[in-house]
This record gives C-alpha cells, structure tokens and sequence, in this order.
C-alpha cells in the first residue's frame, strides 16, 4: 500500500469532529499521486454526505460544466483530486451550510498535498479553500476578478451552488473572461494524459 493509500484510509476513518456533525463522519475525499489538477472546495453538503461522492450535486454539475469535463473523467482519481477544506458535512447555519469544520485542514490538508507531487493546476473554489491556499486578503469577488494573479498554479472560484446565481449575474466578466481560459488550461492538462 503506498503512502496516499495509508493516509487515504486513516482520513476516511477519521473521527476527530465527530461531535460536531449532525450526520456524523463521513468524509469525502479523492487523490491519488497521479492526479495533475487537485480541486479544493469547501465541505460535503447533505446529498454528498448521503452519497460519498464529492459534488455529485448541482454545484457539481455547474463546476463540471466550467471545467468542460465529464462525470468519468471528473471523478477519476488518477487524474483529479478533490480535498474539500473539510471532509464531512457540517451542518446548517443561518444562511445554508456552516462552515467547514478546522480540524480537517490542521490534521490532513498538508500530509496529503504532501503526497500529490504532479498537480499542476489547484481550483481554489469558495473563500475558505482561498483563504487557506493564498491567505487573507481581498474579498471573494476582487480575487476572482484578479485570478491571472496567482495563475497559472493556482485558479481561485466562487462556489458553483445555484445559490451563487445572482453573484454570477452580476459578475458577467467570470463567465465572459476566466471560463473561457479556465477550459484552456484543463485541456492542456488533459492533453498530458494523452
């Protein structure tokens, strides 16, 4: 067993939260040593919590459509690493899902990038997958307006739940200027598996 493979395992064991979450644990992660793109989200939401599959939801619909990927070649994961910034679903807030629990990223986040040495693309999707990759800094929206900033490693987002409508209707430039050269990119790290 290799390295990821004994880490994989203890992550998906992992009970450090567990008093916490209304669901209880079930984290949702995808790696393997091989992948070229790591996509960093936030934490499960309940359909990905009920299914264990990272956004098998319509964030994950609109996200694949962004990227021009299909579901086989999305959920690959030779090719595509999915480590949200926590691995359970973390309950309901006032204004939809809470935050993603801590103890994820201190525990995990490092050992396993440690372990992914071809990523040559990081999708920085929702502020607390950018605050933790690129620090504090401007607001959600000024960084994805300036995302050739921290191109071509890394490529911040907004979340892609249908919640993020109106940001999208107002920020025209996103889908005009970014998805344009964010498919770009995925093709020439498609092209390297060819």
């Amino acid at each position: 067993m290799t390295a990821l493979a004994e880490l994989l395992e203890q992550v998906r064991a992992c009970r450090l939260c567990a008093d916490y979450l209304p669901l209880g644990p079930r984290p949702v992660v995808q790696a393997a040593s091989s992948a070229r793109l790591l996509i960093v989200g936030q934490a499960p939401g309940v359909k990905v919590h009920d299914t264990g599959i990272p956004f098998n939801d319509p964030s994950g619909e609109r996200l694949r459509d962004w990227l021009g990927m299909s579901r086989d070649e999305f959920y690959d994961p030779e090719r595509v690493a999915i480590l949200p910034m926590g691995f359970c679903y973390p309950g309901r807030g006032k204004s939809g899902d809470n935050p993603p629990r801590p103890e994820c990223a201190r525990a995990w986040r490092q050992p396993l990038l440690d372990l992914l040495p071809n990523i040559k693309l990081t999708l920085l999707v929702g502020r607390y997958a950018q605050e933790w990759h690129l620090g504090k800094g401007p607001n959600l929206t000024d960084r994805v307006r300036h995302w050739r900033d921290y191109a071509p490693e890394n490529i911040p987002l907004p979340h892609p739940s249908p919640r993020n409508n109106i940001w999208l209707q107002r920020n025209p430039w996103f889908e005009q200027e970014l998805l344009p050269e964010l498919k770009e990119r995925i093709a020439q790290i498609r092209a390297e598996y060819a």
